[in-house]
């Protein structure tokens, strides 16, 4: 239920407190609405209800992170609920089966940005969704970890790179490209599409990629995006 109220709380043209965040997903909405969109609706709903759930939270506004990162499961979880006609046990079944594969992730790799980078935080929050939905969708426990191959693979090396030190900037769009990574992921594997590295090796190569990036990009703020004039300029504006 919180995750459900974050989405439609999210909805809202309000800012953050920094000013960093907040409008995007109202903007979105009112895209997709016109029609005239170039990706499908599902994958837009997905990406909406991130930004939305993500910018609910830089607000102060209750999310249940799952792991870390608000975004990517609510939003899935939600756009699952409509296209698929999830029933609640159908729902809670769905969480169930995400948690199970992160369970698997966070024991042999990481689910923290300071730990192991954005690619453990957005990526497994992504790579757990597109497990959950490919079961969702009549999947087979097989698919879905090739489901989470394919998710872990694209985010190999994701930094940590918040700007000001705050959750928002890049953390929000971020979410939000996760949530449709999960969707693509799950029709790859459903089509019977495979990963020529095993899931296990996958991980691992996830927790060593971790492990061997700078400290500047495990979420310090001082590289990356963080790092730019830009970046440093709006941490300045907002804590002086």
């Amino acid at each position: 239920e919180v995750m459900k109220a974050s989405v439609q709380k999210g909805l809202s043209p309000e800012t953050s407190r920094s000013g960093l965040t907040g409008g995007d997903a109202k903007k979105l909405d009112d895209y997709i609405k016109k029609g005239k969109t170039l990706s499908d609706l599902t994958i837009l709903s997905a990406a909406r209800n991130a930004i939305a759930v993500n910018e609910h939270n830089a607000k102060m506004g209750l999310v249940c992170a799952t792991p870390t990162a608000a975004g990517c499961l609510p939003a899935v979880l939600t756009t699952a609920i409509d296209k698929l006609g999830l029933t609640e046990t159908e729902q809670l079944q769905f969480l169930f089966t995400a948690g199970a594969f992160g369970l698997v992730i966070a024991n042999n790799a990481s689910i923290s940005g300071a730990e192991g980078g954005c690619q453990a935080e957005v990526g497994s929050a992504s790579a757990m969704a597109a497990a959950a939905l490919t079961m969702a969708a009549g999947g087979t426990a097989q698919e879905a970890s090739q489901a989470i191959c394919f998710v872990i693979k694209n985010m190999l090396g994701l930094i940590c790179d918040p700007v000001a030190g705050l959750v928002e900037v890049p953390c929000v769009k971020r979410n939000a490209m996760g949530a449709s990574f999960a969707f693509v992921a799950a029709d790859m594997a459903l089509a019977g599409i495979t990963s020529k590295i095993p899931v296990d090796e996958v991980i691992d190569a996830m927790y060593q990629v971790g492990s061997s990036l700078p400290t500047a990009f495990r979420e310090t703020a001082e590289g990356g995006l963080a790092a730019t004039p830009t970046g440093r300029h709006l941490a300045k504006e907002i804590f002086g």
